[in-house]
């Protein structure tokens, strides 16, 4: 039986997107610090990206940063979304492969060691998939797994179901990525879309030691949205079959006005009249609205604005700085 070829990672990328964890920050150090002192034979660097951090986030990165070269510091000019800040590390990464993880340590460091296996067997992603969510509650827990297979069924047929965005990507993967520089951006389903070789790794998720969430259910539910509009005509195919709906409950109420106008009972009808009015009326302005979501999404692209803006950027190599033409440098 043939095996396929083991390939070694020389340089491995860890980028993480950080936003206001100045409490975490921290607890993150000291955990990486002496993971990354156990991994033999491997090159490494340390993305932090700041995501328009308010608090003192930042100044703790850039610390961390003069102390330890490994680490390198991508400061944005404004919060732009955990999806841009989780590009922008992307596109300033060098590692043949690159693991994406939160400032949380919800994503265990524990788990890469087996995505690094999966790499090496020849999967260009081995993504995290949780088995369960530690320190949640129920209707946290609903909703996840509701967002989840709604994504499934709006975005991608095989979007992995229970995944984030803990995740090893190959250099060819992370390249594939960068040629793709669309404003909204769901990198779980454009990385599902991608194809390539892709293996999940089962593992449970541990309960945030300190801060607080940075998704709750509203930034949960404009994901989705966002997902929906950006990466499928669903919405508007949704829209269709409800025009359908509607224009044949149209016709059954012109049957029934005109039986109605026959027998001589035409008054009695206002009611239903204002009623289907109003159904009808709100159903086009539910339409328009989608449509126009679709549109402004159209309007932006093609401004060609850059995904981000740079405010600082701390040991980096010339060749990262060059080779980055996904957002605007800064000074």
């Amino acid at each position: 039986m043939n095996h396929p070829p083991i390939r070694k990672i020389s340089f491995l990328s860890i980028v993480i997107p950080v936003y206001n964890e100045e409490d975490m920050l921290p607890v993150l150090r000291s955990e990486l610090e002496a993971w990354l002192s156990s991994l033999p034979d491997m090159e490494t660097e340390v993305i932090l990206v700041n995501d328009g951090s308010k608090d003192s986030s930042l100044p703790y990165c850039l610390g961390w940063a003069n102390e330890n070269k490994r680490v390198k510091v991508v400061s944005l000019s404004r919060n732009f979304g955990h999806q841009i800040a989780v590009s922008a590390g992307l596109d300033y990464s060098e590692g043949e492969a690159v693991v994406v993880m939160d400032a949380d340590l919800q994503d265990p460091l524990p788990v890469i060691p087996e995505m690094i296996r999966r790499y090496e067997e020849g999967c260009d992603v081995a993504y995290g998939q949780r088995l369960n969510r530690k320190g949640e509650s129920r209707f946290k827990l609903a909703t996840a797994w509701l967002f989840y297979r709604l994504m499934r069924g709006l975005v991608h047929k095989d979007l992995p179901l229970d995944t984030g965005d803990f995740r090893l990507l190959s250099r060819r993967c992370v390249d594939a990525l960068k040629a793709m520089p669309e404003t909204h951006r769901f990198l779980r389903g454009i990385v599902a879309w991608m194809g390539f070789k892709q293996a999940a790794v089962p593992y449970e998720r541990s309960e945030r030691a300190r801060g607080t969430t940075k998704y709750p259910l509203g930034k949960m539910a404009s994901l989705a949205w966002n997902a929906a509009t950006s990466f499928s005509s669903f919405p508007l195919r949704v829209i269709n079959v409800f025009g359908v709906l509607f224009a044949l409950f149209g016709l059954g109420c012109c049957v029934w006005a005109l039986s109605a106008y026959f027998a001589g009972e035409t008054i009695r009808g206002w009611t239903s009249l204002i009623g289907l009015v109003s159904v009808i009326g709100g159903m086009l302005m539910l339409a328009m609205g989608v449509m126009g979501e679709y549109i402004g999404k159209i309007y932006e692209e093609v401004k060609k604005r850059p995904l981000y803006l740079v405010d600082n950027l701390v040991n980096f190599t010339d060749s990262a700085l060059t080779e980055n033409n996904n957002g605007y440098p800064g000074p």
